[in-house]
């Protein structure tokens, strides 16, 4: 019995977890996953702190540390100057989707981003690529839309 009251009060809390972090934005999510750090420093630069905590909905494609660490040396550097902010603004809304879409609903096409802009997503095998950016973890879930992970960043042209 004592097992079984056990398992139920563990359950619980897994459950109560996973709805505490359903209940942060995109922000607050990216900043506890440990992951992000560069993509929080990069959002904070564009001034785009704001944006993603509203209401949403948001679906981004959130690159990793790592992802930002294959950019050409200086790239980051440059970007996040005072004087490239508008370049920076539109690099990180081109990962953001005015729309929240779970990977269930991720189709082949084309995909306009919050800048405008369109990318490529292309479904195949069971996995996605983003403008040849790997999918490596979806659905996370905040509360004003969701994280997908990729492993690189994706940069308009033009």
């Amino acid at each position: 019995m004592k097992k079984l009251l056990l398992g139920a009060l563990l359950l619980s809390l897994t459950f109560n977890v996973q709805a505490a972090d359903a209940k942060k934005d995109i922000v607050d999510t990216a900043v506890g996953a440990g992951s992000f750090k560069t993509l929080v420093a990069a959002v904070k630069a564009a001034d785009l702190v704001k944006t993603l905590k509203s209401d949403g909905p948001f679906t981004v494609f959130a690159p990793t540390d790592e992802a930002f660490a294959k950019l050409p040396k200086g790239t980051l550097e440059s970007l996040l100057k005072p004087e490239n902010k508008k370049k920076l603004q539109d690099i990180l809304t081109y990962h953001v989707v005015a729309a929240k879409v779970p990977a269930a609903k991720v189709a082949t096409g084309k995909v306009k981003m919050v800048n405008g802009k369109n990318i490529r997503v292309k479904v195949a095998s069971g996995k996605v690529t983003v403008n040849k950016a790997n999918v490596i973890k979806t659905d996370i879930m905040t509360s004003n839309g969701i994280i997908h992970v990729i492993d690189k960043v994706i940069i308009p042209k033009g």
